[in-house]
């Protein structure tokens, strides 16, 4: 196939052409992402009406958030395996399904345990979005744009927390419980409408090749595992994502209002403000980090380790602040730098996505989105224990950051050079087959 050029740059081989459809199409599958968002951070807002309702502690309030974490981390690689094989549509209409039914169920629950069933069945669906819209983008876009794709759907995806926090909490207090919740749930019906109505895997005539009879079963899977592991940008990537989103990830899915309440001595809707600066810091950041890395491929490494060295030198200082409490203005900027960590995840997928060819894309996201829950979910742990341990010492329960944000640095610096090297003889070997040779 011969390249050709628009007036944005060079298409490659297979690349579909984008446009007013792509974005449209597109735009379902980030409403789907959207609304899983929202429902996975509505227990934020509901956390001290939940202990009520279901006559528990803190230990068993925060198991349902690890409980998410569990239930995403775990199943990322077979999200990706089955995006890979089935297609988008499929299994956004069985996360949309999933992640309703749970919403449902949480609304009307009675007992603990059933609550508890409903969060994990909604986590399983929550779990199936994010690798499809990934995949979403890259079958309807040119492949330069799969930088600034990813980070707007990760920030209108930041956009649900928004509603958690500003709609939800409001609906709570003003409805009550299974009103607030049931309401939240109809939205579930609404996107799925949309994607059996209009969604589409991809653009006509950008079909993919129909998978052999040989990609099935246990030995296939096993292979498109090993193939996507052994490309050293799909490590990385995994890396970058572990490395960078978890210090967020945890401040603001269980840790970040007790830390702030009762470690800096704020109130509750001081340390509320924050957490929403956190979120807004996200969404900006994510455009700029997009933009960037569009323009500039090369600043993938150092953008992902910048943001790691900004988070690591504001924890020290907070931390080690000689006074019991940090300046207000010291934990804003705190705030404001680890909204830098989400957008800065997203760069483990851009170092994936060239590594791996378009049939196993799913596959490498769902190792790379292993990556950050699975730091998430050990320093979501690791605190709980250091603060019983300590007395609730906050300064030493969040050394647990610096011990992983070593590791994950470590890591990247060891497979940064080989995976580079990769990716240029990958994009040599693409221009080359994108020129046109007269018969």
């Amino acid at each position: 196939m011969s390249g050709s050029t628009t007036g944005q740059g060079t298409l490659l081989p297979g690349d579909p052409p984008g446009g007013r459809k792509a974005m449209a199409v597109w735009g379902i599958g980030v409403a789907v992402y959207f609304v899983a968002i929202t429902y996975r951070t509505s227990l934020g807002v509901a956390g001290l009406d939940a202990a009520e309702r279901f006559h528990i502690n803190a230990s068993a309030l925060s198991t349902f958030s690890i409980l998410q974490l569990l239930v995403y981390a775990g199943m990322q690689i077979p999200v990706g395996l089955m995006v890979d094989r089935l297609g988008t549509k499929k299994v956004l209409i069985l996360g949309v399904v999933l992640y309703t039914v749970g919403q449902f169920g949480f609304a009307l629950s009675q007992s603990y345990a059933m609550a508890l069933g409903s969060r994990a069945l909604l986590g399983c669906g929550d779990a199936l979005t994010f690798i499809s819209v990934l995949r979403l983008g890259a079958r309807w876009f040119p492949a330069r744009r799969g930088p600034l794709i990813a980070q707007i759907a990760a920030l209108i995806g930041m956009a649900g927390n928004l509603v958690s926090t500003l709609v939800l909490a409001r609906l709570l207090h003003t409805f009550g419980w299974t009103p607030t919740f049931v309401a939240s749930a109809l939205g579930g019906f609404v996107v799925l409408a949309l994607v059996l109505a209009f969604l589409k895997d991809h653009p006509k005539g950008y079909e993919p090749a129909p998978a052999p009879a040989t990609h099935t079963g246990g030995a296939y899977v096993r292979r498109q595992i090993a193939d996507a592991w052994r490309e050293p940008g799909t490590r990385l990537g995994m890396w970058v994502h572990f490395t960078t989103q978890f210090p967020a990830m945890v401040f603001l899915l269980l840790w970040g209002l007790p830390f702030l309440v009762e470690a800096q001595g704020l109130t509750r809707g001081e340390a509320g403000e924050l957490l929403t600066l956190v979120v807004l810091s996200n969404m900006v950041v994510g455009l700029v980090y997009g933009q960037v890395i569009a323009r500039h491929h090369n600043a993938r490494t150092p953008l992902a380790l910048g943001t790691v060295a900004a988070t690591a030198l504001l924890w020290a200082v907070t931390l080690a602040w000689p006074a019991d409490h940090a300046p207000v203005w010291l934990l804003i900027v705190l705030c404001a730098v680890l909204g830098a960590c989400g957008p800065a995840s997203m760069i483990g997928f851009d170092f994936a996505r060239p590594a791996n060819p378009p049939e196993r894309q799913g596959t490498a996201s769902g190792i790379v989105n292993m990556g950050g829950f699975t730091a998430s979910m050990t320093t979501l742990l690791a605190i709980g224990v250091l603060l019983d341990a300590t007395g609730d010492n906050y300064r030493i329960a969040f050394v647990s950051v610096f011990v992983l944000e070593a590791l994950g640095v470590a890591q990247i610096l060891r497979l940064r050079g080989q995976a580079h090297r990769r990716e240029r003889e990958r994009l040599v070997t693409s221009r080359v087959e994108a020129v046109h040779v007269p018969a």
